[in-house]
């Protein structure tokens, strides 16, 4: 929603300023020049990217049409998702979790958290990992190293979009002097023609020098940006499972390891500790 404003608030200043200066709106509608510049953009952008950050970048551009999901209700389920997990480990054991991990889609414990169960590389973060704590396959100090290197090949998969974008972004003023390059040729093929005709081919050919940078600086960069902190609220989302799941398996009790990864939370979205004594006491009882 805040790009949507963003992106108002920048036509329109750009707008505004123009025809206080007595430009003329009709001379900046100039279709050749957006299908020189869109065109060459969408193409570089195709033959730069395989299909699957082609269609990983529309999808997170989409996403930026929606809140952002990962607010504090969102953090307060991810603490209550494992503190319940944590606790079923430590009465029942972790075979008691075996049910659960193996078809989350299907558990008594994750289908009371919708939130969490949408986020499927969330779950399947968490059921991996115990599953192989469950397996006893690695050691408990070996554990850290496998979800760094998870989260990491996560991490360089989220962030083809916004640098694919990014590049696409900063090719836009080049296509612009491109679009310009072609319309002064054009102005130079009529140059013996009427000095008003010859102003306006020329004023065509700045309009694609305008438009490549503001598309560049006022629209693709910042939503390239915009996608990039949208992932990094994922990551710090991501980190907090991490922190939680290290936490159990060096053996702490299910409060602790639900403190350790409240502590992860960037402060304006982490519940206070009473918050958390609130939510994990509804667990309990």
């Amino acid at each position: 929603m805040f790009q949507i404003i963003g992106l108002v608030v920048v036509l329109g200043s750009v707008i505004a300023g123009y025809t206080m200066h007595h430009g003329k709106m009709a001379v900046l509608w100039q279709p050749t020049e957006f299908i020189i510049i869109g065109g060459a953009g969408i193409g570089s952008f195709i033959m730069a990217n395989p299909p699957s950050v082609i269609k990983a970048s529309l999808a997170a551009s989409l996403a930026l049409l929606k809140p952002n999901p990962f607010t504090k209700t969102t953090y307060g389920e991810l603490l209550q998702v494992l503190y319940e997990v944590f606790q079923t480990a430590r009465k029942d054991g972790l075979i008691a979790l075996e049910a659960h991990i193996e078809e989350p889609e299907k558990s008594s414990i994750f289908t009371k958290y919708p939130n969490f169960l949408h986020h499927h590389h969330a779950v399947t973060f968490l059921c991996d990992t115990l599953k192989v704590l469950l397996t006893g396959a690695v050691e408990d100090h070996h554990l850290a190293d496998i979800l760094d290197l998870d989260l990491e090949r996560m991490h360089e998969e989220e962030h083809q979009v916004p640098s694919a974008i990014t590049t696409m972004g900063d090719a836009m003023p080049g296509f612009g002097i491109v679009a310009a390059v072609l319309g002064v040729v054009i102005t130079m093929g009529s140059i013996g023609g009427a000095a008003s005709e010859i102003g306006n081919k020329v004023a065509a050919a700045l309009v694609g020098t305008f438009l490549g940078i503001l598309l560049a600086y006022g629209m693709i960069g910042p939503f390239a940006k915009a996608i990039e902190v949208r992932q990094r609220a994922e990551g710090q989302y991501m980190q907090c499972i991490r922190t939680a799941l290290l936490s159990f398996a060096r053996g702490d009790a299910p409060m602790t390891c639900v403190e350790f990864a409240r502590r992860n939370i960037e402060p304006v979205d982490r519940p206070s500790f009473a918050e958390l004594e609130t939510l994990t006491r509804k667990k309990a009882a």
